[in-house]
């Protein structure tokens, strides 16, 4: 896309971006020195990223520098290719891997708006190969009048192959510089080649005291609500556990509770409004039986306003005024979101979890490693939050059947049945009710007997077997039942155990070249303990062992 047509619908599509935020007192800064005000990558990144007043508290709320960025401190540590990259010292394209809400495209923002570079912006939605072989011609022109290109995706898994094959070249000879983000692992998710070509940052979940920052910042930043509404600290404190490392979700709660409570109030307003007009002039305050002036209301512990109601900002009292924090008086025009507008506005936490991606095999590996390390409270965490995401029941219940053998195995032989059984009824049952069936297996298995012996017996007869060892069956163990079979010498000699009073015989079965090999071990564990008693008696008459 030419330059002069990129800045013409930047202009159409942004007109108005660095309006006064609403309820914010102030408008956008359009000269921050964090944001060059220059043509070409930072005002159309700006654009792009920031695009104004009418955007979510998640999208105002966007860094626009480094000292505002929270969280990542490794990445973006002093020297980091990171943070060379945003400060314009890189040439390096970069791949931001991580979950969601953790400043993948802020820090896009900042890269793209860190030098003089033009800037393009590719989705997947609807963006071909015939889109990105053309920001790429427009790219090569411009570098024959020595200006760069920075091109942002979004979401590049969403990519076909073809489709990041085509950025290969441009990548390698820096024709672009690619910005990428994603919340698969790129492992699975981009082409090994443009892998190899691109610096790697992965980026972690916000921790509890980086979501509170991002909160706080949002209640009192201009950009935000300005202080136009105070936070309880419990109501904090939900916020941070609902979001689950993610700010942009925590951002999205505050957003959907402080404009119920803003709503609230202005219609309260407006009735006290009304109501004082009604009366002929301003009410007065109401006094009590004994002609004084009402007191406010006290809590338990004697003092104003509630336990819980002290957070960003101060107390919210019955009507408004002085709320006393402390020692100090503070005046409490705001309205204060609490626990239960939290409550109100938002009805559940957010389950990080992704069926095709790396939060399905996270969490289905940390279900199984519970089971396996016998800790059936973590075990049962993991179920919950595979039902909550909506897992299919049947996948979870063939995992417990796989790993009733793997895992379990003759330590305690009815763990399999238990884990059929809860495969069965979650296929005729369904959930929710089959989330029972599902713990109680979980629950068995977690705490049974723990024994590998099963899969590591079949793994050493495999690999006998596959490097060619055994390839013939002893004759006394061949069928003889088929006329003709004993001249042969098929079956000839074979000893029937049952003849024997104790039921076990002197007698070869492995082949020839296997008749000392010991494929199963039993543990000390569980019911493997009587096995291992009774096998090493068995032996010693089977094979004089």
């Amino acid at each position: 896309m030419p330059d002069d047509l990129f800045s013409q619908v930047g202009r159409n599509q942004f007109d108005g971006a660095d309006a006064q935020v609403s309820g914010a007192g102030e408008s956008f800064d359009s000269n921050s020195p964090s944001l060059p005000t220059g043509g070409g990558a930072s005002s159309a990144a700006r654009r792009y990223f920031h695009p104004g007043a009418h955007a979510p508290l998640a999208v105002r709320m966007r860094p626009r520098s480094l000292d505002e960025v929270v969280g990542q401190k490794e990445a973006l540590g002093a020297g980091s290719p990171l943070r060379r990259l945003i400060e314009g010292r890189g040439d390096s394209s970069v791949i931001l891997y991580g979950p969601p809400g953790t400043g993948k495209t802020t820090i896009a923002s900042l890269i793209s708006a860190a030098s003089d570079r033009h800037f393009e912006a590719l989705s997947a939605l609807n963006s071909g190969v015939k889109e990105v072989r053309a920001v790429i011609d427009n790219a090569r022109q411009r570098l024959i009048h020595g200006r760069a290109t920075v091109l942002f995706i979004d979401e590049v898994h969403r990519f076909s192959k073809t489709q990041q094959d085509a950025l290969l070249s441009a990548v390698e000879n820096r024709t672009v510089l690619l910005v990428a983000a994603t919340t698969e692992n790129p492992s699975f998710s981009v082409v090994a080649p443009l892998l190899s070509r691109s610096l790697l940052v992965q980026l972690h979940s916000l921790t509890d005291e980086d979501i509170a920052t991002v909160l706080t910042r949002a209640v009192e930043d201009p950009r935000g609500f300005g202080s136009k509404v105070r936070l309880s600290s419990d109501a904090l404190s939900q916020l941070v556990a609902l979001s689950a490392g993610d700010a942009r979700r925590s951002l999205t709660y505050l957003e959907a509770a402080a404009e119920s409570v803003l709503a609230d109030n202005a219609a309260h307003s407006g009735r006290d409004s009304r109501g004082d007009s009604a009366r002929g002039g301003n009410a007065k305050e109401p006094e009590t039986a004994n002609g004084g002036d009402a007191k406010e209301p006290e809590t338990a512990n004697g003092g104003a306003g509630g336990k819980g109601n002290e957070g960003v900002g101060a107390q919210r009292s019955a009507k408004g005024g002085v709320a006393r924090g402390g020692e100090q008086e503070i005046a409490t025009n705001q309205p204060v979101i609490t626990l239960e507008d939290i409550k109100r506005s938002i009805t559940k936490a957010v389950v990080r979890y992704d069926r095709d991606g790396d939060q399905h095999y996270d969490i289905t590996s940390a279900f199984i490693k519970s089971i396996r390390g016998s800790d059936p409270d973590a075990a049962l965490h993991y179920l919950a939050r595979m039902i909550a995401a909506g897992e299919d029941p049947r996948f979870i219940a063939r995992r417990l059947v796989i790993h009733a053998s793997e895992d379990i195995g003759m330590a305690d032989p009815t763990a399999i049945q238990v884990a059929v059984a809860a495969h069965q009824a979650v296929s005729f049952i369904g959930m929710p009710e089959g989330r029972l069936s599902l713990a109680q297996a979980t629950l068995h298995l977690a705490t049974a007997p723990k024994s590998n012996s099963v899969i590591s017996s079949i793994g050493k007869a495999m690999a006998d077997v596959e490097a060619g060892k055994g390839a013939t069956v002893p004759p006394h163990l061949r069928d003889g039942h088929y006329q003709g079979a004993r001249e042969l010498g098929n079956a000839v000699g074979y000893k029937y155990p049952h003849d024997d009073p104790l039921g076990v015989v002197k007698q070869q079965y492995l082949p020839d070249d296997l008749r000392d090999a010991r494929y199963y071990e039993p543990t000390p564990h569980g019911h493997e303990r009587t096995i291992s008693q009774r096998m090493e008696k068995v032996r010693r008459i089977v094979r004089e062992d």
